[in-house]
């Protein structure tokens, strides 16, 4: 009779606790960096973008941060930028992570880039808010242009006079400076003002429209147009396009009439409730 050797059962394994579950879970996310490293090795400079390497890249960066490795993630986002310049996603998602490690200059050059690409898509609202941002991050920052370019994205119907041909007075022989809106906007103008810290007047006029700003210490602090004053006036002001402008110092300081946490702060609400109110007199 054929020898029968005892066979062992095998006893069920026990649940893993929490520590191992922790440990195998951590595993799956190294396998998974691993393969991006893999997949990150055999890529060649003149691979073209895929249709998921926005995704896929996301997904990196977010793998990156993870273990602790912000440099690495914004490597990885630049490299997806060179490739796709125009994609939202990477573009805020590297503003994010710019403006949480202490790389404000970077964040606020994907501000303003998102800000032109909010405005090419009517999204005005969020190109306001990364604007301000921008300018948060970095007050060195002019974002006269960006306003300017909001403001004719909403009026493309609007046009200036040529240059050379701007109505309205002459400077006076006492101004600190001049222009033609033509050529200068008002937010140029204004963020000129607060560089210097120039308490006066800023005196705008076209043939149809006229209005002043008051300044203290290069702060906006008041406004009058026509009948308006304050915020009303200024929100008419803001929408001169075309004529001339000049600027008158003063010793002595203005009445507060507008307070604002700053002039950026103030424009911005300005011509977001331009938006509003256009909007509604349409309905």
């Amino acid at each position: 009779m054929d020898r029968v050797l005892p066979v062992e059962i095998e006893k069920p394994r026990d649940d893993p606790g929490p520590e191992s579950k922790s440990i195998t879970a951590a595993a799956a996310d190294l396998t998974m960096l691993n393969s991006r490293f893999v997949a990150l090795a055999l890529m060649t400079s003149d691979h073209k973008e895929t249709i998921g390497e926005v995704e896929t890249a996301l997904l990196d960066a977010e793998l990156f941060i993870k273990y602790g490795s912000p440099d690495r993630a914004m490597k990885r986002l630049r490299t997806a930028l060179e490739r796709s310049p125009r994609s939202i996603p990477l573009r805020e998602r590297m503003r994010e992570i710019a403006a949480s490690h202490k790389h404000a200059e970077e964040a606020a050059r994907h501000c303003l880039a998102l800000a032109s690409l909010y405005i090419e898509r009517d999204d005005f609202d969020a190109a306001h808010d990364r604007l301000l941002e921008a300018k948060q991050l970095d007050n060195r920052i002019s974002i006269a242009t960006g306003l300017e370019a909001i403001r004719r994205a909403r009026h493309p119907e609007a046009k200036t006079q040529p240059a050379g041909k701007s109505i309205g007075k002459r400077p006076k022989p006492n101004v600190s400076f001049a222009g033609d809106l033509s050529l200068i906007s008002v937010f140029d103008a204004v963020q000129a003002i607060e560089n210097s810290r120039l308490t006066g007047i800023l005196a705008l006029i076209n043939e149809t429209q006229s209005g002043r700003v008051f300044f203290n210490d290069g702060q906006i602090v008041g406004a009058e147009s026509g009948k308006q004053t304050a915020h009303e006036a200024f929100r008419q002001i803001i929408e001169i396009t075309a004529g001339s402008f000049d600027f008158l110092k003063s010793i002595e300081a203005f009445p507060i009439t507008i307070e604002a946490a700053s002039n950026t702060n103030l424009i911005l609400d300005s011509l977001r409730q331009v938006d509003e109110e256009s909007v509604n007199s349409e309905r």
